[in-house]
């Protein structure tokens, strides 16, 4: 986890959603059902000269610092899609934009596939979301961003998401799952003041509380079609809920 997610929001409904004061003047990025890792999205920071929130759009996996060209460039950040909650604020690529760059990632919600240690059959693919209840409210993940400059000054914007061991009913289907940041905890995730990992780590709620639990069993997990397993497919279609294949027993 996370590989592959879906957001349908435009830019006014973030802006609105996440109380966003600062203008966007980027390019709006086109309602995407099948998200894949380099794709450009869209990310929340603090501004660092006014602390006020603005919306902008880096791509998904964060460019290492070091390096050299564009080819460099594009094949570690595929491999720096996710960052691990327990070693973010030590791994090289990661633990400057942890400590000071830090981000909300907002998805319609998010693919995972079953995998052998769950309860489902391996590779089965769910969408998981905030659910009828909450309408067309995205869900909020823990994220971290940094800048890389090419060889012709050109600044790239990139960004991770930050995973966790998956908890309650997420457990079912993989061990890892996004770490959700809930709305009091916005402005403080993405202040740009350096932070130390202990203090970030309490943040993100390391110790799940009976709360973070009863947040994650209110999410919609829906079994949906392998179609959304090709990365050509898009389309609303692919989120339709399906009936997942029963789980085979030692006597069948």
């Amino acid at each position: 986890m996370c590989g592959r997610f879906a957001l349908s929001m435009s830019p006014g409904d973030l802006v609105e959603e996440f109380k966003i004061t600062m203008g966007f003047d980027g390019p709006a990025l086109p309602a995407n059902w099948n998200v894949t890792p380099t794709s450009p999205i869209y990310a929340i920071r603090s501004n660092n000269d006014n602390h006020r929130r603005e919306l902008f759009t880096p791509s998904w996996g964060l460019i290492a610092p070091w390096s050299k060209d564009q080819a460099s460039a594009l094949k570690s950040q595929s491999n720096a899609i996710n960052a691990r909650i327990e070693s973010v604020h030590e791994k090289p690529t990661f633990r400057s934009a942890f400590r000071s760059r830090r981000c909300i990632i907002p998805v319609s919600g998010y693919y995972e596939w079953a995998t052998e240690n769950g309860a489902f059959p391996p590779k089965q693919p769910f969408y998981i979301h905030p659910g009828i209840q909450n309408g067309t409210k995205p869900l909020a993940l823990a994220g971290i961003f940094d800048r890389w400059v090419d060889s012709n000054g050109e600044i790239h914007e990139s960004c991770s998401i930050i995973t966790r061991p998956a908890i309650g009913q997420l457990a079912a289907i993989h061990h890892r799952m996004p770490t959700f940041i809930t709305e009091e905890r916005w402005s403080e995730w993405i202040s740009p003041e350096p932070r130390e990992s202990e203090e970030l780590h309490h943040l993100l709620r390391f110790d799940v509380t009976q709360a973070d639990e009863d947040w994650v069993a209110a999410l919609a997990v829906d079994p949906v079609s392998t179609r959304v397993n090709y990365t050509r497919n898009n389309g609303p279609d692919l989120i339709v809920p399906e009936t997942a294949p029963e789980q085979p027993t030692l006597f069948q």
